[in-house]
This record gives C-alpha cells, structure tokens and sequence, in this order.
C-alpha cells in the first residue's frame, strides 16, 4: 500500500468523553476542538569538569495543554453534570477522553487519548436578539494530566 502523501482535513473527527451512558452514546458533535499539546520542561546542567564550557539540557516534567471543545447547543445536560460531579467528587471525575481524526471514507487516522481528564471551565452562549441565524454554542476546557498518541 502507498504511503498517503496528502494531509488529512480538520473537520472530520469524533470526541469521546466516555460519559456515564458508555462510549458509544454520542454527546452532541463538538465543531472545534483546540489546545491539544504536551510541553517539556528543560532543566539545564553544567557539569565542573566539562572541557567545553557550554550547559547540557536535561528533560524535567512535562505538562499537558488544557484543551478545548465547541458545541452547538442540544437539548442535553451531560457537559454540565459532569462538571457538577467534578465540584463533589473531585479526582473520582476523571475520564479518558479520545479525540480521533478520521479520513474521507470516515476510517480512523490518528487518536489523542488524554488521561485522567476533568473538565475546569464551562462557558455558555452569547445571546443576542440580532442575526438569527448564529448557532447558541457552549464551550468546555479540559484539564488532562496525561496525553497519548495512537495512529491506526
């Protein structure tokens, strides 16, 4: 099989958020997604007896990027019940939420899977009288504390 030398689009994906009703139960399709990303912290050292007078970078701790979901407004709570389990139950909230790429035929590309997620922030519509034709949209950030890569 030839290698694809082509991109993959952005628009075609799927987020699972692995909610109580199982992973096949859609949520609502989500039109943005942002912020997927992992940083590594470099510490640098400098040994004394090192003949060259330059610093060696050594990796520290990373940290994942808080991600971001967008949604039109459908007539479901689930976003919200999740963030009121994480106000009770703090870490006992956590999911694994995938985010996966798909290709024209709709055939899986590449997976995001972050671990251990609670949502930290939740904003509702800007509602206006004027335009009627702009979609109510809601907005969920996503703290992670581990992210993986899984190509099919």
């Amino acid at each position: 099989m030839a290698e694809r030398t082509t991109p993959y689009g952005a628009f075609n994906f799927l987020v699972n958020l692995n909610g109580p009703n199982g992973p096949e139960t859609p949520l609502g399709g989500f039109s943005d997604v942002s912020g997927l990303g992992m940083e590594i912290t470099m510490s640098e050292y400098r040994n004394g007896n090192d003949k060259e007078n330059h610093m060696r970078k050594v990796a520290g701790i990373h940290k994942v990027s808080d991600v971001t979901l967008k949604r039109g407004i459908v007539n479901s709570k689930d976003l919200w019940d999740w963030l009121k389990q994480t106000q009770r139950e703090g870490p006992a909230a956590q999911r694994t939420v995938t985010i996966t790429l798909r290709d024209e035929a709709g055939n899986s590309v590449e997976s995001w899977v972050l671990r251990n997620v609670v949502p930290m922030k939740y904003t509702g519509p800007t509602l206006a009288a004027k335009g009627g034709g702009d979609v109510a949209m809601e907005e969920l950030v996503l703290s992670a504390e581990g992210i993986d890569l899984e190509v099919a």
